[in-house]
């Protein structure tokens, strides 16, 4: 009884306004028992939302949105259990989990041009993996992540792995690049093990009903404010202090945050909790226009760097944020008016418009991925406009048609290169009359993906810790896979229930490589 006095009594703050501070408010309020004026959230932009974004709709003529997210009913158990607490903002007498699975009971993505060459759709089912290689996926499967530690995927593949049509549908969809970590790259292969056998034809992807801010962060922060939670936009966390407590665990008492130009502090009680996004994919991302190319920027992770100097537990960002020539790709978004070049797509696809999944093009030198979105992508969006959205793996390469790197080209430019590869060239300049692409430059989009080492990323609860989290993408939870919402969500829910010491067990980890059947089809598919 004394314990949940001292919860009524406790605050909590969470650092950064992303899915993972979001998600952490609402397990705290539902599975915590707070109340919503217990809670401030701080994010040091005017948006909210972190790295799902989409809400940039405010150009009236056309649309910019840095990623395109997919979502898995096995694997996004975290996710799913987060959408049945919040209320739709279509339809407040359902929630989002009642919204997401009736959308795609009517929507069913299936790719039939999962590749792309010369403008015609490629057999993709053989995945045409030498013998050699097929061996090498069976033994990563079967080798502990100690001897993995540090080690890129190009170190265990020979060089003619990355030309398979394997490789290019499984990198193309998560963005894995063959310097990438490759312990990384064996918990991807196990916890998508169920959906490798219709890798070609991407199936049991599901996807949202609008882009993800419209269907996922607008109506959570609306549930939040509801409930009293206090946003403090426009405000940057740069540091903490620590204080040893007589149990020698540590605590957060002082939080400073850089508000209107002055420093300014928070003193937390014991009592108090304190969740810590660490780092962003997202951070430096730079926007460009159809006339000039987005410009790289480079950005520090101030709060994680003077966290990590207090303890060797905290991790260490410059494993993740210190190379970014090989963490960096550019995506662009397509607003057109025309409906035709949709037209065209669909006769290379031969499936509805925003029910084909990713088409990539293994013959671009930068390995240029689009998808068309279900319409309307946004809430706002007009009846004769159109939105596509798409990325490239290699930014520094010359493109095939436009003689350019790809970072240095502008929106114009990166169309046309997409219209040549479509074998759309010869009515590009047509097109080009009603479309806009904006690029954009994302330095550390693939950060969380580099090679690393037991440590490099802490704990979301470390063993030192009395009273604070770590949250998102660069903490440490053992068998899950970064680069998706549902590695923000988990991280908020472990770090609620363990910190709060709550009788509830995180939502479980599917593992479907501990089925028999799961592991026949597997091995049948690589060696098909």
């Amino acid at each position: 009884m004394e314990k949940q006095k001292q919860k009524i009594k406790s605050k909590a703050y969470f650092v950064g306004g992303g899915i993972a501070s979001l998600a952490g408010a609402v397990f705290l309020i539902r599975d915590g028992k707070f109340s919503g004026d217990q809670i401030t959230i701080f994010e040091k932009s005017e948006d909210l939302g972190g790295s799902l974004d989409g809400q940039n709709s405010n150009f009236k003529k056309f649309y910019s949105t840095r990623g395109f997210r997919i979502l898995e009913e096995k694997i996004y158990s975290c996710t799913l259990d987060l959408f049945s607490s919040i209320p739709s903002l279509q339809d407040p007498q359902k929630t989002l989990l009642h919204e997401f699975k009736k959308f795609n009971k009517k929507i069913k993505i299936h790719s039939k041009a999962r590749l792309i060459k010369e403008g015609l759709r490629i057999n993709s089912r053989s995945l045409n993996i030498g013998h050699e290689n097929k061996l090498a996926l069976l033994q990563l499967l079967a080798l502990p992540e100690k001897l993995l530690e540090g080690k890129r995927i190009d170190e265990h593949f020979t060089p003619s792995f990355f030309e398979t049509n394997f490789w290019i549908e499984f990198c193309t969809i998560f963005s894995f690049q063959q310097w990438h970590s490759l312990i990384e790259f064996k918990r991807y292969l196990l916890r998508v093990s169920q959906d490798l056998p219709v890798i070609d034809t991407t199936k049991t992807i599901r996807i949202t009903p609008y882009n993800q801010y419209d269907s996922i962060i607008s109506p959570t922060v609306s549930w939040l404010k509801k409930q009293g939670v206090n946003f403090k936009n426009n405000c940057e966390i740069e540091n903490v202090r620590f204080g040893k407590i007589q149990n020698g665990k540590k605590i957060i008492n002082r939080i400073y945050f850089k508000s209107a130009g002055r420093i300014k502090e928070i003193q937390c009680d014991k009592n108090d909790y304190v969740f810590l996004t660490l780092g962003s994919m997202t951070t430096g991302s730079s926007i460009g226009s159809m006339d000039n190319p987005a410009k790289l920027k480079e950005e520090s992770w101030t709060l994680w760097e003077n966290i990590a100097k207090k303890s060797s537990n905290f991790g260490k960002p410059s494993v993740f944020n210190g190379n970014i020539e090989k963490s960096k790709w550019i995506s662009f978004t397509i607003t057109t008016h025309d409906r035709s070049f949709l037209n065209m797509i669909q006769q290379i696809t031969k499936q509805k418009t925003g029910t084909e999944g990713p088409m990539s093009f293994p013959d671009s030198n930068w390995l240029i991925t689009l998808g068309i979105p279900y319409r309307p992508y946004f809430l706002d969006q007009p009846k004769d406009t159109y939105v596509c959205w798409g990325y490239g793996l290699f930014p520094d390469k010359k493109g095939n048609f436009i003689n350019k790197k790809m970072s240095e080209c502008n929106g114009k430019e990166l169309f046309l290169e997409l219209c040549y590869h479509f074998g759309f060239q010869n009515k590009a300049q047509k097109i080009l009359k009603s479309t806009t692409c904006i690029p954009c430059m994302m330095p550390y989009i693939t950060s969380q993906f580099m090679p690393r080492k037991d440590g490099d990323r802490p704990q979301v609860v470390p063993t030192e810790s009395e009273n604070f989290a770590f949250l998102g993408q660069f903490c440490e939870m053992p068998e899950d896979i970064v680069f998706t919402i549902e590695y923000s969500v988990r991280s908020a829910q472990t770090a609620v229930y363990k910190l709060l010491q709550l009788d509830k067990d995180v939502c479980p980890i599917y593992k479907g490589y501990f089925s028999p059947k799961i592991i026949y089809d597997v091995v049948k598919t690589i060696f098909r």
